[in-house]
C-alpha cells in the first residue's frame, strides 16, 4: 500500500485494511515515505527498492492519492506484470493546488508509457469519491480513461481519508479478495 502526499503508512484506512488482508493470508507492505520534507519520485524510489524481491505475478499494488501516479512509474519498471492495481483518489497530472503541485511535480510532471504501464499489470481499479476536496472528478476520469477501465464513484467519500470518515473502506477490502 502506497500513501499519498503529506501521508503516512498509519493514516486512513491502511492499517485496517493490512489487518484484513492479513487475516486472509496476505504478505501487506506500507512503507513511510519522506513528505512533505524529501518528498520526491526518486527517493520514494529509494524506500521502494527494498521491497521490490517480493515482486511476483500475484503482486497487488494499492494506492492512495499520488500514491497511484507513484505506482504507475514502478509498473514501468517491471520486468513481468502483476495482478492488479487499484487506485483511490488517483490522479497523473497537476491538481491546480500550488502546495500540491509543488511537492507533486517529480511523480506527474512526465509521460507516462502507457502501453508498458498496461502491460504490467492484469487488472487496473479506480475509485473516486463525488467529493474528493482535493481530486477533482476530471483528473480520476483522466487516469481510468488511459488504463481503460470504469470509475467506482463512491457518494461521500471525500478524499478517502480519515477526516472523511473513512477509517474502514469495505469496497476496495472486497474488490482485492475477488480477484
Amino acid at each position: 500500500m502506497i500513501h499519498g502526499a503529506y501521508g503516512s503508512s498509519e493514516e486512513n484506512w491502511f492499517s485496517w485494511l493490512r489487518g484484513e488482508l492479513e487475516r486472509n493470508n496476505y504478505h501487506v507492505f506500507v512503507p513511510n515515505f519522506p513528505t512533505p520534507e524529501g518528498q520526491n519520485l526518486e527517493n520514494w524510489m529509494k524506500v521502494f527498492a527494498e521491497y521490490e524481491y517480493y515482486f511476483k505475478e500475484e503482486t497487488v499494488f494499492i494506492g492512495h492519492s499520488l500514491g497511484a501516479a507513484f505506482i504507475l512509474s514502478v509498473l514501468k519498471k517491471l520486468e513481468k506484470p502483476v495482478k492488479a492495481c487499484f487506485f483511490a483518489s488517483g490522479f497523473i497530472d497537476f491538481l491546480g493546488n500550488k502546495d500540491f503541485d509543488e511537492i507533486n511535480k517529480s511523480f506527474v510532471d512526465k509521460d507516462f508509457d502507457w502501453v508498458r504501464i498496461k502491460n504490467n499489470c492484469q487488472n487496473f481499479y479506480v475509485y473516486h469519491s463525488d467529493s474528493d476536496p482535493y481530486v477533482p472528478i476530471k483528473k480520476a476520469e483522466e487516469l481510468a480513461d488511459r488504463l481503460g477501465v470504469e470509475i467506482k464513484l463512491v457518494k461521500g467519500a471525500g478524499h478517502f481519508n480519515s477526516a472523511a470518515g473513512y477509517d474502514k473502506f469495505e469496497l476496495l477490502l472486497s474488490d482485492i479478495l475477488e480477484i
